[in-house]
C-alpha cells in the first residue's frame, strides 16, 4: 500500500560458504533463498529484498571466542584484511541497502567479511 519498500534479511557467510555448526548454516543458507525468492515474488510491486552476509563481527555472539588471545589471533590471521569487522560496518551496509542509491539492487548478498571468503 506505500508504494514499495527494502526488506533486508540478516544472513552470514555460514549461510554462503557453511560452517561446523550444521543447523546455524543451514538457517542462515535458509534465509538466503528466502530473500531471492522474496525479491523475486515482490519485484513487481517494487519492493525490494536483499541479505547481508557478515563474517566475524565484534558482537556480543564472538566475545567468548575473541576474547581467548589465541583464537583472535587466528580468526584475524584468516582474514585478509587482517582484522574482524565492526558492528557499524555491517550497519554501513543495510543502511545502503535500505537507501534509494540501492534502487536496482534486489535478490542481491552483501558479504561484509573483510575477504574472508574471497580465499
Amino acid at each position: 500500500k506505500a508504494g514499495g519498500g527494502s526488506i533486508i534479511n540478516i544472513s552470514s557467510i555460514a549461510g554462503l560458504v557453511g560452517g561446523r555448526t550444521t543447523a546455524y548454516a543451514a538457517s542462515k543458507g535458509a534465509v538466503r533463498l528466502f530473500t531471492k525468492a522474496t525479491a523475486i515474488q515482490y519485484a513487481g510491486e517494487g519492493i525490494r529484498a536483499n541479505s547481508v552476509h557478515p563474517g566475524v563481527i565484534e558482537t556480543p555472539m564472538t566475545a567468548n571466542m575473541l576474547s581467548n588471545a589465541e583464537q583472535r589471533e587466528s580468526s584475524i590471521a584468516r582474514h585478509p584484511m587482517g582484522r574482524v569487522g565492526r558492528p557499524e560496518e555491517v550497519a554501513y551496509g543495510v543502511l545502503y541497502l535500505a537507501s534509494d542509491e540501492s534502487s536496482f539492487v534486489t535478490g542481491s548478498e552483501l558479504v561484509i567479511d573483510g575477504g574472508l571468503t574471497a580465499q
